[in-house]
């Protein structure tokens, strides 16, 4: 909050030279410049009195910054940046309402982009989805990732929960999916992503249970609201990880962890609460990341996990993106195969992202740009059923590009039949 000292000079003065003097100073007082917020309001003026879904397949596919007004409050799936954004002019959601969203094919991260108000009197969802029955799996909210499957019949049992922080399945007690901190249980997978969540990811499944009818839960999704002006927060944004089925006699799933909230805001204010923490249902998943950027506090926001918190400059433009100097990692092929620019992992219900003949292992190459030699570089396979998950480190590299520097990394990793979802992880020095 911005406060000023007024200094006046001893001595003698009139009443009305005085005023006209403080009148002058007051007039010259630089105006204050508000947050730059990139949003042309194309979307239009976003209003949630009831209880609403959005369904972001609706997105429209292009350049995030376009122009939606043709197609406005439907918002845009721009690839390059992986998120859905919608460019709105001010936000509403009423108290007693709750607004949340079923996944865009990709399972996209949510941007908004508010070049006015937001008021938040009631809840703003990207919760991941508790357990599915059996062969299903649990769908994360958006910009998260899948909890394990349990065991469903002779020959298909459990696997392990996805993305970069999964949670394994085992026999009897499977892990919760990790992000900002690492899940419980038997072998969780690593803690990812960093405070300024830029890129933007959300949470990672539970492991189910791999020989018990224990499924996992899924990760919370990922959700940036960006304000030009007043961001107000009475009521609730919630990203927390999805529950596993309640535990049973020597069984335990795996919960989803925690996503990811970042909040920008020229004004931030309210008595609300902004979580991002694990399922609690059997074995707890991790807690998520929250970010909260803003030049002008009169908040008292209840904030789960501990936020980063950074005080925005009068008038400054937020980073939004990578910078495109920023480190990047992308798998190219797997077996010889290419791996299409926007890989969706949609396991049975549409067709595979690659294809590949059945062998013992298979060689997958990983393309990184900016990163160093000394860097580390794995790549996470998870099949959809009958295993947990392999975690690979690079067995070589060649780089292919000095300026910028470009390397490929050869990583083999098991090929079991079926689907299997991979993903790449870098740890830099």
């Amino acid at each position: 909050m911005r406060t000023s000292m007024v200094c006046v000079a001893r001595g003698r003065c009139r009443r009305f030279p005085w005023f006209s003097l403080l009148a002058g100073w007051l007039l010259a007082w630089p105006a204050l410049a508000a947050l730059s917020i990139p949003s042309d309001g194309s979307d239009g003026e976003l209003f949630i009195a009831t209880n609403t879904v959005i369904d972001l397949g609706q997105a429209v596919d292009g350049a995030w910054d376009a122009d939606n007004s043709a197609q406005a409050g439907r918002g845009i799936y721009d690839a390059s940046r992986w998120a859905v954004v919608f460019k709105y002019s001010a936000v509403t959601i009423a108290s007693g309402a709750t607004l949340s969203f079923t996944n865009h094919p990709s399972r996209a991260p949510v941007v908004w982009l508010v070049s006015g108000d937001v008021v938040i009197a009631g809840t703003l969802s990207v919760k991941g989805g508790n357990y599915v029955a059996t062969p299903g799996l649990a769908e994360p909210g958006p910009g998260g990732f899948r909890g394990g499957m349990a065991y469903f019949t002779s020959g298909v049992a459990g696997s392990g929960g996805f993305g970069p922080g999964g949670g394994a399945a085992t026999g009897n007690t499977s892990s919760g999916g990790s992000y900002g901190s690492v899940g419980v249980g038997g072998g969780p997978g690593p803690a990812y992503g960093n405070p300024s969540l830029i890129p933007l990811l959300g949470g990672s499944g539970g492991g189910g249970d791999i020989d018990n009818s224990q499924p996992g839960g899924a990760g919370g999704g990922a959700i940036l609201v960006a304000c030009g002006g007043t961001l107000t927060l009475t009521g609730t944004i919630s990203a927390n990880g999805g529950n596993s089925a309640n535990p049973g006699y020597n069984a335990i799933g795996g919960n989803g962890s925690g996503g990811g909230i970042r909040l920008v805001a020229d004004t931030l204010a309210g008595t609300g609460v902004v979580q991002a923490i694990g399922g609690t249902v059997g074995n707890p998943g991790g807690l998520g990341r929250i970010r909260i950027e803003r030049v002008t506090n009169t908040s008292v926001l209840q904030v789960t996990p501990d936020p980063s918190v950074v005080a925005l400059a009068d008038g400054a433009t937020p980073l939004l993106w990578p910078p495109d100097d920023a480190p990047r990692v992308r798998i190219v092929s797997i077996g010889g195969e290419a791996v299409p620019d926007d890989p969706r992992a949609a396991f049975g219900a549409a067709l595979p992202d690659v294809t590949i003949a059945q062998a013992a292992t298979t060689t997958v190459i990983v393309e990184t740009t900016h990163v160093e030699e000394a860097a580390q570089v794995f790549v996470r396979a998870t099949p959809r059923s009958n295993a947990s998950y392999v975690r690979v480190q690079a067995s070589s590299h060649e780089v292919v590009s000095a300026d910028p520097l470009v390397i490929h990394w050869t990583v083999v990793v098991p090929a079991p039949v079926g689907y299997s979802g991979l993903q790449a992880h870098v740890i830099r020095p």
